[in-house]
């Protein structure tokens, strides 16, 4: 039997990518185990949907400041084989990404290196693709380094931007694209099948 890869995520918000891989891991279409939440946010759509499904959840809000040391005792408890944020808006510290170095991975809605950085979230990232008047977005599924969106990028899907478009329109036809990608790679990295040309990762096909 395979070895089963324990996962665990960090969301800050409704954690529908979350929800799409738990979902596919239930299916038996991904050969992992989340094991735990952590969130900033203890009022949110990912940590009612992990509370409703067994998963446990460990929440890091102002209230409840934990040092780096604490931080990484908490995932050395798990010990996970991956990493996986899902919408988590703070930084990761730098001892988390040297000691998990390319094992953490991170979904952007746009295609990367554009509209990535600090303050590029959700609508703000939307709104910054009509307004340069590009012609597709789309979504780009990266390894995790010390800076906002900027590690290795692993896979990129694009969706075509529309001259009538909103930002609310174009962030849900992303948000499909990224519930087809991201598990797509998180399935790829729980059968091992990313692989490194030099300093650029590959995906496999399975065999």
């Amino acid at each position: 039997m395979s070895k089963i890869f324990q996962i665990v995520v960090f969301a800050s918000g409704n954690g529908s990518n979350f929800k799409k891989i738990h979902q596919e891991i239930l299916a038996s279409n991904i050969n992992g185990n989340i094991g735990i939440l952590i969130s900033n946010n203890k009022q949110c759509g990912a940590v009612d949907y992990a509370t409703e499904h067994g998963i446990k959840c460990v929440i890091l809000d102002k209230k409840n400041e934990i040092s780096e040391n604490t931080f990484m005792q908490i995932l050395e408890g798990y010990l996970p084989d991956l990493i996986i944020l899902a919408g988590y808006l703070k930084l990761i510290p730098a001892s988390v990404i040297r000691k998990y170095k390319h094992k953490i991975i991170n979904i952007h809605p746009a295609l990367l290196p554009s509209f990535g950085g600090k303050g590029m979230y959700g609508s703000n990232v939307h709104k910054a693709v009509l307004a340069s008047k590009q012609i597709t977005s789309g979504a780009t599924v990266h390894f995790v380094d010390e800076k906002y969106d900027h590690g290795q990028i692993i896979d990129q899907q694009e969706v075509q931007v529309f001259p009538d478009d909103t930002a609310e329109l174009l962030a849900r036809r992303v948000l499909e694209v990224e519930h087809l990608l991201y598990p797509r790679v998180v399935k790829a990295c729980c059968e091992d099948r990313i692989i490194w040309e030099g300093d650029a990762p590959r995906i496999i096909p399975s065999k």
